[in-house]
């Protein structure tokens, strides 16, 4: 595929841009670094009208690095058959009347994913199969802008600090399996990050928040936490971009310096989306 054919459309707003004229799965070395210099400087792309096996999406994803396996449904059974670094995310029930995926209907709060391991994923990719004809959309954030627009005094009073990202629950606000509930953030699961980041490839500093919810700023009272939290969080979503699915559609993020949340859809309706998670491969640092 001749990168002469490829475009980069950016969406105006702080982040995201629109790749046009590629077939993933026919893309050649010098179509693909395009599309990885656009990824890093927009953090967000995205790529309509596809048509890929799961073999041609797990090879696409693959491109950008090693894959996490997808992690095991509440039902105790993986996804796709041969893939098991494919993920499913849909409210669909199979003939058994069990989910045949993840995450079902309702609203995910932003987060970044996984935030609470030790070393988080360096970047997730969805691919639309099936779309409500209403709700479900996901918007991204750029944790670039929300550095940038902390105040001098609140940059200086979080500097050197960590958070400890929490992982008893998930973005849709369920316990996480083999995990029990808490909502004292001293002492639930999680692994501690830099509140300033610096991003291992552009090397832009950025706020690295996670999620909201059990949260904690280490070594403050709890107090004291959730008051400098509120102020981090509080303009952290300004700056988005709001993506509305169509089928074919492919997303591709950069978890390390974005947020994303996904709105609420009719639970009658059906949703179907294949997941790939690329492993990271540093930890969070400043």
């Amino acid at each position: 595929m001749s990168t002469a054919v490829l475009a980069i459309e950016p969406t105006g707003a702080a982040l995201g841009a629109q790749v046009r004229g590629v077939d993933l799965a026919r893309l050649d070395d010098a179509s693909f670094a395009v599309i990885h210099d656009a990824w890093l400087r927009h953090q967000v792309l995205l790529v309509r009208d596809q048509h890929l096996s799961d073999a041609e999406f797990a090879a696409f994803s693959r491109r950008l690095g090693s894959l996490d396996e997808a992690p095991v449904l509440e039902t105790g059974r993986r996804f796709v058959d041969g893939y098991p670094e494919i993920y499913v995310v849909s409210n669909i029930l199979g003939d058994d009347g069990k989910p045949i995926g993840s995450l079902g209907a309702g609203e995910a709060a932003w987060h970044t994913d996984m935030s609470y391991l030790p070393m988080p994923p360096k970047a997730s990719i969805l691919y639309a199969l099936e779309v409500p004809p209403a709700g479900g959309d996901t918007s991204f954030c750029s944790m670039y802008a929300a550095y940038d627009e902390l105040s001098p005094a609140l940059r200086e009073l979080v500097r050197g600090r960590t958070i400890k990202h929490d992982g008893t629950y998930t973005s849709a606000g369920d316990v996480r399996l083999g995990v029990a509930a808490t909502d004292d953030p001293r002492r639930s699961p999680g692994a501690s990050h830099p509140v300033i980041c610096t991003h291992p490839e552009t090397g832009r500093p950025v706020l690295y928040l996670g999620r909201r919810r059990n949260a904690y700023i280490d070594d403050l009272s709890v107090d004291e936490s959730e008051a400098l939290l509120d102020a981090l969080w509080a303009n952290a979503t300004a700056h988005a971009w709001r993506h509305r699915w169509r089928v074919g559609d492919v997303v591709l993020w950069d978890n390390r310096c974005t947020m994303h949340r996904r709105e609420p859809f009719d639970a009658n309706a059906r949703r179907l989306l294949r997941r790939t998670q690329i492993s990271g491969t540093t930890r969070p640092a400043a």
